[in-house]
């Protein structure tokens, strides 16, 4: 009697645990099971020398000035979407799925370094035959886009960074997404190649947002879903283990060598990337402006488009006249929503 309870207990416990590992436990998703459901009507897939097969989108007006738009850490072109539907009808928009990220996956050479990716976008730029352009990144994006303009600077007409990575900056832990923070653990990293709770996914989307309304269960359910396609946890744990080595300060250093006209944006309640190194930013690049919006988090394309994107209009309709000799301030935001401030403390590590 006591050796068949303790065997039904112990088949209980077995039973229990494998519901659980099935729970948690997510597989690669083929890029094909996902297409259908994430490339929108403007996607494209191209093959790039570099061997990458790259998602990008090319929409709004063909006949207009070029903006390229690049998403943040494990985001996708799809964080572009209400900026595309406020600017499309004067711009030319060129968005895309960044190395180890969205329906691009993961790349030939492993490569995930700000320089990669920035070689990655050119490489785009070169098959879709445009010479010259204006380029803006969220984040990471952020870091990607100022490295193209140092490296292109005859190619870029102006610059947009929107809380953008490339300072260096102190930050509270607590307000690291988990996934983050769990990326950039050796171990913990490799189990999330094969763990990735959806919990998880949600509390990192709800860190960037104030507004917690504009998380949703759509967008929480495309960002695992992304993150399951096939390769990009693996590459997502190799762009960490490289950004670990990365020397953050030298980047930041160059950046007065930017000499295009150039647009900071922050919403001013950023945990990820705290407003600090947008004061720095400012402080650092010759000429830029700086608008902040308040009670605004990591993603203010997202969280404010209609305000963010009436300010990329005002200030690319100054940079990118033909007449312009000098950058164009941005029109400021209202009063209420932003305000437009000279960063005169280095206020970032």
């Amino acid at each position: 009697m006591v050796k068949r309870l303790l065997a039904g207990t112990v088949t209980l416990i077995v039973l229990a645990f494998l519901v659980i590992v099935i729970s948690v436990v997510r597989f690669d998703v083929p890029r094909e099971q996902l297409v259908g459901k994430y490339a929108g009507g403007a996607s494209q897939f191209a093959t790039l020398p570099s061997g990458a097969s790259a998602h990008v989108r090319d929409e709004g007006n063909a006949d207009g000035p070029v903006l390229v738009l690049i998403h943040g850490s494990n985001a996708s072109l799809h964080t572009w979407e209400p900026w595309v539907a406020e600017l499309g009808g004067t711009y030319r928009i060129v968005s895309m799925d960044l190395p180890g990220h969205g329906l691009t996956g993961r790349v030939p050479g492993d490569d995930y370094s700000r320089e990669a990716m920035a070689a990655f976008v050119i490489e785009i730029m070169d098959a879709l035959d445009i010479d010259r352009f204006a380029v803006g990144g969220n984040s990471m994006g952020g870091g990607v886009s100022a490295m193209i303009a140092l490296e292109n600077p005859e190619r870029v007409s102006a610059l947009l960074l929107v809380n953008s990575a490339g300072i260096p900056v102190e930050r509270d832990a607590n307000d690291v997404p988990l996934a983050f923070r769990l990326a950039g653990m050796p171990v913990i990293s490799k189990v999330m190649r094969y763990v990735l709770p959806r919990s998880v996914v949600e509390e990192g989307l709800k860190k960037v947002f104030v507004d917690q309304s504009k998380v949703t269960d759509d967008m929480v359910a495309r960002y695992l879903d992304l993150a399951l396609h096939e390769g990009n946890r693996d590459a997502t744990r190799i762009r960490f283990s490289q950004n670990a080595a990365r020397d953050e300060a030298a980047f930041a250093a160059r950046l007065g060598e930017i000499s295009m006209p150039t647009l900071i944006m922050w919403g001013d309640q950023d945990g990820l990337i705290p407003v600090a190194a947008a004061h720095e930013f400012k402080a650092r690049i010759p000429h830029a402006e700086l608008v902040i919006y308040e009670n605004v988090g990591h993603v203010p394309m997202e969280e404010v488009p209609e305000e963010s994107a009436a300010a990329v209009a005002a200030f690319l309709a100054g940079a990118l006249a033909p007449a312009a000799g000098a950058p164009a301030p941005a029109e400021e935001a209202p009063a209420e929503a932003a305000e437009e401030e000279v960063g005169e403390e280095a206020g970032a590590e």
